[in-house]
């Protein structure tokens, strides 16, 4: 009797575990599709541009100071002779005031069943720089020349649509690429369009107003370092799922049906403005705003966390089977089991395979049903009546839309997990309390199975 429940037991949990054969196999699918998706993705990034990083605009300064003269001994003569000497500076030195104001308008890309997002921004940039007289160094020190350069640093140069016009205190002038590379040990040292000033007056104070538009392409993520001393960015797209990142939030944002809009205000005491030039070199955490557009169903996500349920399907199916044999005295054999648990694992593979093609809830939809009119027919026929095949496919239904439930909300998909999990205890509890469970085995073997 005890041994006769106990191989059945058994039995019942190695079937659990074979299943996890096929369930690890559909998700390791999964996880090659994805894969295949984020492939997709940096190839149409590198044939159009990828996200992109804004950062500036910033005035380089490179001035010659003339040092105390070295005083050596000439070895002809033994008079003293003084040997002059010079020093080459340069320092960053931020926007008074600086302005963004742009609209993104996104646009997917596909490739196959792939797709990828590329948003096309329309920037305008405007701002102020106030360079004090003499640099704003001591005035004991001697400077003989110094030059001004416009910098702005562009992650990938390839996403600049237009040629701007940059307009500097009524002067027009266009950006170029730099001819030569970066000073080692320049803070802004990443990609950059380049302005040269030519020489700075030193005896006053000099303002400079700047403004220009700047059309930029880039991929899946925008980002701007607030270099300014004051900063007011303010950014608007068609696109209804934004993530909003980075070290500062928006001051402002609404988000609707019909996109967003959102506004940010930082100030020079919020920000160090050496980090926020190390974001034009992608450091690990440059101080930058962040806007994502994301995509709102990443049907791979949920997919693979769908399949995380499966084990816990598959062993709430096999406990109603095992009540089934308890309370009807209706024995089912393991290979029912088997096939039964098999059919809820191809569910699995059936959502990733509609979802590349039909939104989520409409695979989701198409494959529970299929699956649930496969069950549902065949225990009609293996437990020998139409009510107890019906009761079982509307089980199944509630798990599939409990499931559903789970998988859009990802906040809380542990408390729904968990009460999923407390109730069927407590259904089975409830049925079982006043079954002897030392006439089980007798039970379950009275009667072969038809």
């Amino acid at each position: 009797m005890d041994k006769k429940l106990l191989l059945k037991l058994v039995a019942i949990a190695v079937m659990s575990l074979l299943l996890l054969v096929p369930l690890a196999l559909i998700e390791d699918q999964i996880r090659q599709r994805s894969s295949r998706q984020d492939e997709v993705q940096r190839g149409i990034a590198s044939s159009a541009a990828g996200p992109q990083t804004l950062t500036g605009p910033v005035l380089l300064i490179h001035y010659r100071e003339r040092l105390e003269p070295e005083m050596t001994e000439d070895p002809a003569t033994g008079r003293l002779r003084s040997i002059p000497r010079f020093a080459e500076q340069r320092f960053h030195l931020p926007a008074q005031s600086l302005r963004l104001t742009g609209e993104a308008r996104v646009e997917t890309r596909q490739r196959g069943i792939y797709q990828a997002r590329l948003y096309h921004l329309d920037l305008a940039v405007a701002g102020r720089f106030v360079l004090p007289a003499h640099l704003g160094l001591d005035s004991k020190r001697t400077l003989v020349s110094a030059e001004a350069t416009l910098l702005l640093g562009v992650s990938d140069p390839r996403g600049v649509d237009n040629d701007p016009a940059v307009n500097l205190s009524g002067t027009r002038h266009r950006f170029s690429t730099p001819k030569s590379s970066a000073v080692q040990g320049d803070a802004l040292a990443g990609e950059r369009l380049a302005i040269p000033l030519g020489a700075l007056a030193l005896d006053g104070p000099t303002t400079l107003d700047f403004d220009f538009p700047l059309q930029l392409t880039g991929t899946e993520r925008l980002a701007i370092a607030p270099t300014g001393e004051a900063n007011t960015i303010a950014i608007k797209s068609d696109w209804r799922h934004p993530s909003f990142g980075g070290r500062f939030l928006p001051r402002e944002r609404v988000v609707g049906d019909d996109g967003f809009t959102a506004r940010w205000e930082i100030s020079h005491l919020a920000r160090s403005f050496p980090n926020t030039l190390a974001a034009a070199k992608g450091g690990p955490s440059p101080e930058v705003l962040d806007i994502q557009f994301i995509d709102p169903v990443n049907v791979y996500l949920q997919s693979e966390r769908a399949v995380k349920y499966g084990i816990l399907f598959i062993a709430l199916t096999f406990a109603g089977f095992f009540l089934s044999e308890v309370l009807r005295r209706s024995p089912i054999h393991p290979l029912q089991y088997l096939l039964v648990g098999l059919a809820l694992a191809v569910f699995f593979l059936l959502l990733i395979a509609l979802s590349e093609h039909l939104p989520f809830v409409a695979a989701y939809a198409i494959a529970a049903s299929a699956c649930i009119a496969l069950i549902g027919s065949y225990l009609t026929a293996a437990l020998g009546g139409r009510r107890q095949g019906f009761a079982f496919a509307a089980a199944l239904a509630g798990l599939y839309g409990v499931l559903y439930g789970v998988l859009l909300s990802e906040d809380n998909s542990l408390l729904m997990g968990s009460v999923l999990l407390f109730l069927a205890l407590a259904a089975i509890m409830l049925a079982t309390r006043r079954i002897d469970w030392y006439q089980v085995g007798s039970v379950v073997a009275a009667r072969p199975a038809q």
